[in-house]
């Protein structure tokens, strides 16, 4: 018999032959980046994100001596929308340099990573197609504003919506602003503001473990932007832009932002842009594209949830939980876990509906420190949770994290 969960109302149990896990989908070791990190209005601010996301791999597959031609199918992730993005993910293909190559769309907040990648290894799985790239790019920084059309309005005034700030400010089914599902969850399971600032500051200091050795952790997988400054000039962004130091009399020292909470802006995290690519394929030509012949990593299991209105940072236990009853693993055997945390109030509630640790898990840094680009964001935490996995010896991790409307996608993978 499968495990039980350990979240509340779900007692469900999965026989053996039930557990709905993938057995042919691989993700090459080191076939994967994520650029750096760019603080919102940064280096990164007015440039398409797509076009940058697709120029970006043409010089990772370069790096890597991958010819593109390989590629059958891309799922192009991005939750800002950019210009030309009806054209999407065949657009992308063929700048960097498979155009060979038709793709879709996928759009999911933050959780657009982990879906992406379930849905390269569904296609995998099926035989549909041998080898799948999943390019998770977004730019919060100068966002959009679109403007609907309202005959019907005062004078036929029009309906603007500002694709970032707007979708932020509030859940068009709750009215309410993403800190205030935070600070709800934070209300009903108890935390305090000491257990926020306390966390807080463990999870810059597992930032600063990333960076020891000249960022020898992050350069496990971390590509350079290359970002243009004039027309005849361009400079290589190498390191996220933008994380401030903090201190526990620093975070002290700050208010909370609503007046009854326990968050402040130390203890959320900060929009970014970035972008982010992940090869999904068949075993065989994984292990002939791997940074390491005798290191394998299996997508195991995907989870889904959604949680109760306005309470979004409890949704990522229930993915997670839902993906590790798929994978017919326990939380016990989880080697690495990783939370997009884009308030501590997130990984509190793991950690306790989970009943881990909560110091133990998101090692060399999660959003909540070096930010939030929305689609690249779980694409980064499932390539740092495969490379310190990795550095563990191998073993199994998890990878969880909210979305907008309440919800939550994880996923499971085996490294080694």
């Amino acid at each position: 018999m499968g495990p039980r969960s350990r979240i509340p109302g779900r007692a469900s149990f999965f026989p053996l032959e039930e557990f709905r896990m993938f057995k042919n989908a691989y993700i090459p070791y080191g076939g994967y980046y994520s650029s750096p990190f760019c603080k919102w209005m940064g280096s990164l601010a007015n440039l398409n994100s797509i076009e940058l996301g697709a120029a970006t791999s043409k010089r990772w597959f370069a790096s890597r001596d991958i010819d593109p031609a390989i590629i059958d199918y891309l799922y192009l992730g991005v939750s800002v929308g950019q210009k030309s993005i009806f054209y999407g993910a065949p657009w992308a293909a063929a700048m960097m340099g498979a155009g060979q190559a038709p793709g879709q769309n996928i759009t999911q907040a933050c959780a657009t990573a982990t879906t992406a990648v379930f849905n390269a290894a569904l296609a995998v799985e099926s035989g549909s197609f041998d080898t799948t790239y999943c390019l998770l790019a977004d730019r919060p920084s100068n966002g959009p504003h679109t403007i609907w059309p309202n005959p019907a309005g005062p004078g036929g005034e029009v309906i603007a919506e500002n694709w970032n700030m707007d979708n932020i400010a509030a859940d068009p089914v709750t009215g309410k602003d993403m800190l205030t599902t935070a600070e709800n969850v934070a209300r009903e399971h108890g935390f305090t503001r000491e257990q926020a600032d306390e966390l807080t500051l463990r999870r810059y200091a597992q930032y600063a473990e990333a960076l020891a050795d000249d960022r020898a952790f992050q350069k496990r997988y971390m590509f350079p932007l290359e970002v243009a400054v004039s027309r005849k000039e361009t400079k290589l962004v190498e390191a996220d832009e933008g994380v401030t130091a903090t201190s526990a009399e620093g975070l002290a020292k700050l208010r909370t932002v609503q007046p009854d909470g326990i968050h402040t802006y130390g203890a959320q995290t900060h929009p970014a842009d970035a972008n982010a690519g992940i090869v999904v394929t068949t075993r065989e030509r994984a292990q002939a594209m791997s940074r390491d012949p005798q290191m394998a990593v299996q997508v195991l299991a995907y989870g889904h949830a959604r949680t109760k209105p306005a309470h979004m940072p409890m949704a990522p236990a229930t993915a997670a939980q839902r993906a590790l009853d798929q994978a017919g693993l326990t939380i016990a055997q989880i080697k690495t876990v990783k939370n997009h945390s884009p308030f501590i109030a997130n990984d509190l509630h793991l950690a306790k509906a989970l009943g881990i640790d909560a110091h133990d898990f998101n090692n060399y840094g999660t959003s909540l420190v070096y930010g939030h680009p929305q689609a690249p964001t779980l694409a980064r935490l499932l390539i740092e949770a495969i490379e310190e996995t990795a550095i563990k010896g191998g073993g199994y991790a998890l990878v969880t994290g909210c979305a907008a409307g309440d919800s939550a996608a994880a996923l499971v993978v085996k490294v080694g």
